[in-house]
């Protein structure tokens, strides 16, 4: 092992694995800033009205639904 550390040298090779790493973890971070889901930035997307649905509540003898 320590001749390939010769051929190789160590303090190259921990700096080029750590501008690597680097690099693989800033474009991880971008690409879920970019997604709608996962943007921690921006916070929740807000909901459509036609996904809020409100619950059924009777007035006198008849119930009345809301529907959409």
């Amino acid at each position: 092992m320590h001749v390939i550390w010769q051929w190789i040298h160590p303090v190259r090779v921990l700096t080029a694995l750590y501008v690597f790493l680097a690099i693989l973890a800033f474009t991880i971070h971008f690409l879920l800033l970019s997604t709608e889901r996962y943007n921690w930035l921006a916070g929740p997307a807000p909901k459509k009205t036609s996904e809020i649905h409100s619950p059924m509540q009777p007035i006198g003898d008849t119930q009345i639904y809301k529907i959409g």
